[in-house]
Formats: C-alpha cells, structure tokens, sequence
C-alpha cells in the first residue's frame, strides 16, 4: 500500500489562543483504494518542550502543580501535578526553550541536558509535538511558588525523591500523561544516568 493522503480544503473555524482548522480530504486505505471525504477539526499548537528535572546527588525529581482547564470537569484534579514544560517561541530551539522555562517555572538552573524522546501528545486532534528532555539540576534549593504574572501562572514547585515520585504515579496523584511518561523513563534509565552524571563532577 503506498500511503497517501490529499487535501481538498482548509479553513480556520477559530481563531483563538488556540487555532482550529477544519480539513475536508481524503487517503488511501489499507485494503487499498480511497477513503470517502472525511472532514476533521484540527487543534494548532505549536510545537512543545517538556523537562524532568532531576538531581542524581539527592535522588529527587521536581515537580509542579497548577491549574489545568482541560481537567475542569473533575473539580478535584484541576490542579495537575506535572514537570516543566512550554511552548517552542519563533526563533528559540527545544533546547533553549528547556533552559528558559526551567528557570521561569520552578527557579531552577540546568547544569546538563539530554533528550529522552520526541512524540505527538494527541494527533487525532492536535498538531502538539513535545520534545522531553531530561535535565541535571541541584535540587537542594528548589521550592515555592513560581511563574510568569503576564502568562497568569501560579506554580507550585517541589522536588521529591524518586520512589515518592514513583509512587504517586502508581497511586494516580499523577494524571497528565508527560510526567507518568518522564517518570517511567527514569524508572528504566536511572541508576544508567547517576553513573553517568555523577561520574562528571
């Protein structure tokens, strides 16, 4: 099957902090031929940066809660627990993005970065791409409440060890799918990227 999709219109139906485009086209199938006309709404969002920021010297992983309207249908989870993470500016690389918003929402420097992965975060409506990165940092004065007052952000930042971390994963205190997807990772690669990281100090 050669995979193949055609356009046949565009519009944007919101034009709001978040734009919506509305697509009519159609693709070819796997049992060969083409779809129907099929027409589907597009969220476009920018490309994403996300941050597990962790000290290998305490074993602590730092985390942030604030208000989350995608949650507001639970009263008691709209305030999310998560990592850093932001959106991609004109002109900035995921890698400067990771570094600016570490220190904008949790006060906290990167000594070193490297990228976990890259992934779309819900393509059947979304254009969102994250690049997740995992960041060496000093977590002995992290803490307090952070963000930016002209983007109306209230962050609570905390770094926590590991198996707390780890646990409030398993006890779902934590639902927004980058942290339990950052956490999991660390969970594989941990005791690998201690031996790394604190073999450079």
């Amino acid at each position: 099957m050669k995979k193949q999709f055609e356009i046949l219109n565009t519009e944007v139906v919101y034009p709001g902090f978040f734009r919506m485009k509305k697509y009519r086209l159609k693709h070819t199938l796997f049992a060969g031929g083409w779809s129907a006309e099929i027409s589907r709404e597009l969220i476009m969002r920018g490309n994403c940066v996300a941050v597990l920021l962790y000290d290998p010297q305490t074993d602590e992983v730092v985390l942030i809660e604030q208000f989350r309207v995608g949650a507001i249908s639970q009263p008691d989870k709209a305030w999310m627990t998560e990592i850093v993470a932001g959106a991609i500016e004109e002109g900035e690389t995921a890698e400067q993005v990771a570094y600016r918003e570490s220190m904008e929402e949790a006060d906290c420097e990167i000594q070193e970065l490297m990228v976990i992965n890259e992934f779309y975060t819900t393509p059947g409506g979304s254009s969102e791409k994250i690049t997740l990165f995992c960041g060496k940092i000093d977590s002995t004065r992290v803490g307090g409440i952070h963000g930016l007052d002209d983007e109306d952000e209230d962050i609570l930042v905390r770094a926590v060890h590991f198996d707390e971390a780890y646990k409030m994963l398993e006890n779902r205190e934590i639902e927004s799918a980058i942290p339990i997807i950052a956490i999991q990772w660390l969970a594989l690669n941990r005791q690998q990227l201690k031996q790394k990281w604190l073999k450079t100090e």
